[in-house]
């Protein structure tokens, strides 16, 4: 497959920081669930290209992605992302995220460290790497104490094997915990957080997670931050839920709230001359705390529409209209 070149190469002033590891990163970073589900090989490499040719750095996956596919046992996102850095040659330039914890299959999930030390190296192998940028928890094991957890952390790092750790969908008790046990401890912590936020879904994060997150200078690095394609304008109604895999996801929002915030976005974009995705993107980037949102794309042209976010420079009046149709 040809090296797509066709996208512009995007300059940012305002590369974003991984909380406290110093690592930089575009302010956009492109989710991997759909290698192996929505997308094959050949598709996600178009992807891929565009991504990397348009100036961005960062890809989140998963060992879990895409178990729920029939066929699949996991770990396809990672071999598809492993197969095109080992091919393009990039594996310096491109930060790698990927997460562990979730099922795999009977009996392979959790946070125990002997689960942890045996699963990196699979992930390792799949992506064809010697490290791992970020390493995340992407699921609590309540079975496990956080002091294990962290230390097996610790131990990879001290290896070499991942550089920074992270956590995703902790609740404020555990994410807390951890950190405390970190300090405590002296050893590897949790440095960014990942969870649901986007304008469909506010309150979870804004109310319990983001009076944790920021003053422990958590980088915030929310997944789903277009409701599941919702706040591109896709789905409108209910016959458009089989435009996608992923629409029946997308039917909880098809209500008043999230007809008010589609009309919200369709008028800041309209004044933009942007899209209504560009936009929801755009709104998430200025809040406090975020360093980037998650991304899924299908096509190079929809990873193209989506990078006029970071350019976006939301006034008062835009942001206080999306703000009160998703309160």
């Amino acid at each position: 497959m040809r090296f797509v070149t066709d996208f512009p190469k995007l300059i940012f002033m305002d590369m974003r920081t991984l909380g406290t590891t110093g690592v930089r990163i575009a302010p956009l970073i492109l989710g991997g669930n759909v290698f192996g589900w929505t997308l094959d090989q050949r598709g996600s490499f178009g992807v891929l290209d565009a991504f990397f040719a348009s100036g961005f750095n960062c890809i989140d996956t998963s060992d879990s992605y895409s178990t729920w596919v029939p066929g699949n046992s996991g770990g396809e996102s990672e071999t598809i992302i492993g197969s095109w850095m080992k091919l393009r040659g990039n594996r310096d330039r491109i930060v790698i995220a990927t997460k562990v914890g979730s099922e795999m299959g009977p009996g392979r999930k959790g946070l125990s460290k002997s689960y942890i030390l045996a699963e990196v190296e699979e992930s390792l192998r799949r992506l064809q790497t010697e490290y791992i940028d970020l390493y995340q928890t992407h699921r609590d094991d309540p079975a496990t104490p956080v002091e294990e957890t962290l230390e097996a952390y610790a131990q990879l790092v001290k290896q070499g094997k991942v550089r920074h750790i992270g956590a995703s969908n902790l609740d404020p008790a555990r994410l807390t915990a951890s950190c405390r046990a970190s300090e405590r401890d002296g050893i590897p912590r949790y440095a960014t957080m990942q969870p649901h936020y986007n304008l469909c879904e506010r309150a979870s994060y804004e109310r319990d997670l983001e009076g944790v997150c920021r003053p422990l200078g958590l980088a915030v690095i929310p997944y789903y931050p277009l409701a599941s394609g919702f706040l591109t304008g896709k789905y409108r109604s209910v016959k458009d839920l089989g435009k996608s895999p992923r629409g029946a996801g997308v039917r909880k929002y098809l209500n008043e709230k999230g007809f008010r915030i589609l009309a919200a976005l369709d008028a800041v974009a309209r004044r933009y001359a942007a899209t209504p995705g560009a936009v929801a993107l755009a709104w998430l980037l200025e809040r406090p705390g975020i360093a980037a949102p998650i991304v899924s794309v299908t096509s190079p042209a929809q990873w193209h529409e989506l990078t006029a976010a970071p350019g976006l420079r939301l006034d008062a009046e835009a942001r206080g209209l999306l703000d009160g149709a998703s309160a």
